[in-house]
């Protein structure tokens, strides 16, 4: 590997490697169901980890498959990763999974990449895409299995559309790609969830933010980072707007 590259180049070279092994995993067929989605973490995990350790010696790591260290409270660089994001429909068969490559810096998502295997795409903060104009009528992404109530209330009162989709990285690059405008998520999430997502999404000119309008912060002692909004920016006023009403 190239190490004498920027940070967004490594990112995005990292994260289209790491979902060609899944994808080559699920094409030998060893392994079915449950079993193809554990496989398919351990071997993304150990993939990223050692060329991160190779590539950037020095900065730290935050992975939802590796365990916790308080040291990377003290860096300043530290990288965020999902190295499989949607196991379940990654063991299904299906195409809304994704690999996240992120590096936050004094916590912030500076820098990012989302692969999307199954669509032969990886979107970076490298190179963001430029966003579509918004769908009419306007789509509201939501979880396939467990729909939050926040988004279907607010997709209500904005006439969305409610489009299901699987993983958060597919869900926030359905975003950016412009097949959907909204992506509201208040179910629970981790940095890993979508650090990468953000820096892709804000880089392409999207509104990112908590669902009370405060900044995502990275690097937290407790990475839980439960809610999320990512869309257009003139959207997001309204939105905010509205979900201070629905959440009191």
């Amino acid at each position: 590997m190239n190490t004498d590259i920027s940070d967004s180049q490594l990112a995005e070279q990292l994260a289209k490697t790491a979902g060609t092994l899944l994808l080559a995993l699920q094409q030998k067929g060893i392994f079915k169901g449950n079993a193809l989605g554990a496989e398919g973490d351990k071997v993304a995990n150990i993939y990223l980890i050692n060329a991160l350790k190779h590539a950037r010696l020095t900065d730290a790591i935050l992975s939802e498959e590796e365990a916790d260290s308080s040291a990377r409270l003290s860096a300043s660089r530290v990288w965020i990763i999902d190295p499989l994001d949607g196991t379940r429909e990654y063991s299904e068969g299906r195409t809304d999974w994704a690999v996240h490559v992120a590096l936050a810096i004094d916590g912030v998502a500076h820098t990012g990449a989302v692969a999307l295997p199954g669509l032969d795409l990886v979107l970076s903060s490298g190179k963001p895409p430029a966003l579509a104009a918004p769908n009419v009528p306007l789509k509201m992404l939501v979880s396939r299995t467990r729909p939050a109530a926040e988004a279907v209330a607010v997709a209500k009162i904005l006439g969305a559309d409610l489009l299901p989709m699987g993983s958060a990285g597919a869900k926030a690059m359905a975003v950016v790609r412009g097949e959907a405008d909204i992506y509201l998520h208040s179910g629970g999430q981790y940095e890993w969830d979508n650090c990468a997502p953000v820096a892709v999404a804000q880089t392409a000119g999207l509104h990112c933010s908590r669902l009370d309008g405060s900044a995502l912060v990275y690097n937290c002692a407790n990475p839980y980072l439960p809610d999320l909004l990512i869309c257009h920016k003139y959207m997001a006023a309204q939105i905010l707007a509205e979900l201070k009403v629905l959440l009191g």
